[in-house]
């Protein structure tokens, strides 16, 4: 008997797609499956969100559209990234629990039901633990570094890892789209809600067809926006660094009049006080720079910059 033929609740499956129309028919068809050995194969949606991709995934879209009931797409005018384009698919979900994944089949959708039964425990949100990581050796050190980031920026929980893979009940979901600034990340949203948070294990699998979307350029940039959208600790470190430059220049004063007084014969120091003057700018440069990241991130907000912008829809509006 499925484990989910008795209970009453809707479920809502939300994909970002970009770049995987050779994917989409295996990922629907494992999604499917999924659904009906769980008994939940009426009471669910699939919402494929094309993140403005250069391939054919939208006419995948509409061709698996047209083939399954339970699939609704949305195309968005141009590329908006990964964690915008989830946004957008939020606005749409209609199901007491949602559920997060990527397009390239490295989330097992069999595991989605694991997450369902951490939701129906009464936590709000649960994420997903991978045993066996198939990013590439860099991708796992950044994510180590953005995982000790998190635990001082956001006050993410020890231990837990922030995937891509989640579920969460509707309630959060209500709480995390009322941001609508340009530069949405999920998971500090999603902190900034609850903390009535979980995790599973599960088997990472391997891509099913050519390579991944985020690069370097990606990944700092999501970096930033978690540093700079959801603490104040990167103006914090430098008013410290600053406080800290002062204290320093202050005792190299008195330590060079002090060594003048007491050798008057030694000459000016030009290699030292041009270290000291590269050194005092280079630093007062990075926090001008993160100041300006901050400014400048106000500044598309108050003048209403998109979060995103939908083209077209699969179905009509109701």
């Amino acid at each position: 008997m499925a484990r989910f033929s008795n209970s009453a609740f809707t479920l809502s499956i939300v994909i970002p797609v970009y770049k995987s129309t050779q994917i989409l028919p295996h990922l629907v068809q494992g999604i499917h499956e999924a659904m009906l050995k769980d008994g939940l194969e009426h009471r669910f949606e699939l919402l494929l969100v094309n993140d403005a991709s250069p391939d054919d995934s939208w006419q995948t879209i509409l061709s698996l559209a047209a083939t399954y009931s339970f699939i609704k797409g949305i195309s968005l005018r141009r590329n908006f990234g990964q964690h915008n384009t989830i946004m957008a698919g939020l606005h749409e979900v209609g199901g007491d629990y949602v559920i997060l994944m990527d397009d390239d089949l490295q989330h097992p959708p069999e595991s989605i039901g694991d997450m369902v039964c951490a939701l129906a425990e009464g936590y709000d949100v649960c994420y997903t633990h991978y045993l066996n990581r198939q990013h590439a050796l860099w991708k796992q050190w950044g994510s180590r570094f953005n995982d000790w980031m998190a635990c001082r920026l956001l006050g993410k929980p020890k231990g837990l890892y922030l995937s891509s893979f989640k579920g969460l009940r509707k309630e959060v979901i209500d709480e995390v789209i009322r941001y609508d600034g340009p530069y949405a990340y999920l998971d500090g949203l999603i902190l900034d809600v609850t903390r009535s948070i979980t995790s599973i294990d599960i088997v990472h699998q391997q891509r099913y067809t050519g390579e991944g979307n985020y690069n370097l350029r990606r990944s700092l940039s999501l970096w930033l926006k978690m540093a700079t959208s959801f603490s104040v600790l990167p103006l914090r470190l430098a008013t410290y660094a600053g406080f800290l430059l002062a204290g320093v220049s202050l005792i190299m004063i008195l330590i060079v009049i002090a060594q003048k007084l007491m050798h008057p014969e030694l000459p000016a120091g030009w290699a030292s006080l041009i270290a000291t003057i590269l050194f005092i700018g280079g630093v007062q440069t990075l926090c001008i720079g993160v100041m300006g990241e901050y400014l400048g991130r106000t500044y598309l907000k108050l003048n209403r910059k998109p979060q995103f912008s939908i083209a077209k829809k699969t179905w009509s509006k109701q």
